[in-house]
């Protein structure tokens, strides 16, 4: 098998390829094109990737339209490992397209079979915490009060409970557990949009982050995501499915799922061959985005390989070709 060691530097590039397309619709206010050139440019660069790759949960069941990166369809060059592989052109479209922060490319890959599929549902109920949380982090938190989740995770930081911040998309779902949460004397980031900006956030070590846990309700996809960065940074993540319909609910009991199983990292993604890869579309909390000059753009991405627990902050200058009408050109990426 072909040495693994450097694949998550391999995996920027498909990252950092795909933010200098997607980077030029901020603020542009067009979602579906700026969706559709971080696609077609996430496509380009996985097929340079040297494995075998294999999409485990696609676009489809997200968006509902179908595209190159839907489950099941292959990905990179062929002649590498067998490898499970789960990205997201852009988390937070809407993020990008209003000019607004937080908008990441990201990409996982494990080897074949490592990642966990349902087959079916779109919502996962997940929280997130970072190292210090983990081993004190226990199923009892999916079904229990916010307050008694934010007592563990203060007391697992030596912090109050009014000292912590949540991160919480910030969706009609949720008002319920907003509430909550400001009741129990935290206090919340909301963000409309960018699940695993947020798991990030959550993941990161509280040098590096404000945030201390994330909770609520994102897909299914951003679960598994979420799964292989927290795995790499040694974090934590739990999640429950959480049908929408009662179509999604039967399609899932049909496939044999315990709807009240709680699921951790490793039934997400089983074990520690894991890597992640992000690069900020737009300026974040932890990451600049992309920046562009007169001849020359700069990306900032995160690194993580979950075997060593290693964390990279990688800061690339990209010489780039502006002589065509429609924008910049990427020169092959080295």
């Amino acid at each position: 098998m072909r040495d693994l060691t450097n694949l998550g530097l391999d995996l920027v590039r498909v990252t950092e390829a795909t933010a200098l397309k997607a980077a030029r619709w901020m603020g542009i206010g067009n979602i579906m094109e700026a969706h559709r050139s971080a696609m077609h440019a996430s496509v380009e660069a996985l097929s340079k990737l040297h494995i075998k790759g294999k999409i485990v949960i696609g676009e489809e069941n997200r968006l509902g339209v179908h595209s190159p990166l839907d489950s099941g369809m292959e990905v990179g060059s062929g002649d590498g490992p067998e490898m499970d592989v789960i990205i997201d052109p852009i988390d937070g479209t809407s993020l990008l397209a209003f000019g607004q922060s937080g908008a990441l490319s990201v990409v996982a890959v494990a080897p074949r079979g490592s990642m966990w599929n349902p087959g079916a549902g779109v919502y996962m109920n997940k929280i997130i915490v970072n190292r210090e949380v983990a081993e004190f982090l226990v199923p009892q938190c999916l079904d229990a009060p916010a307050a008694w989740t934010l007592a563990l995770v203060a007391r697992a930081k030596k912090k109050r409970i009014q000292d912590l911040v949540v991160f919480v998309l910030n969706r009609p779902r949720h008002e319920a557990l907003i509430e909550e949460i400001r009741s129990a004397g935290a206090r919340v980031l909301l963000r409309p949009d960018g699940d695993i900006s947020g798991t990030l956030m959550a993941a990161l070590p509280d040098k590096v982050t404000q945030v201390d846990v994330a909770i609520g309700v994102g897909g299914i996809m951003e679960g598994i995501i979420s799964a292989c960065a927290a795995k790499a940074l040694g974090g934590k993540v739990l999640g429950k499915l959480e049908p929408q319909n009662e179509t999604e609910r039967r399609e899932l009991e049909a496939r044999g799922i315990d709807l009240k199983q709680a699921f951790t990292s490793d039934d997400l993604v089983a074990g520690n061959q894991i890597y992640f890869a992000a690069t900020a579309v737009v300026d974040g909390a932890s990451l600049k985005g992309v920046h562009f000059g007169s001849s020359e753009a700069q990306t900032e991405s995160l690194v993580l390989r979950a075997e060593t627990h290693t964390r990279r902050i990688i800061r690339t200058v990209h010489a780039m070709d502006f002589s065509e009408d429609h924008g910049p050109s990427l020169n092959d990426l080295d």
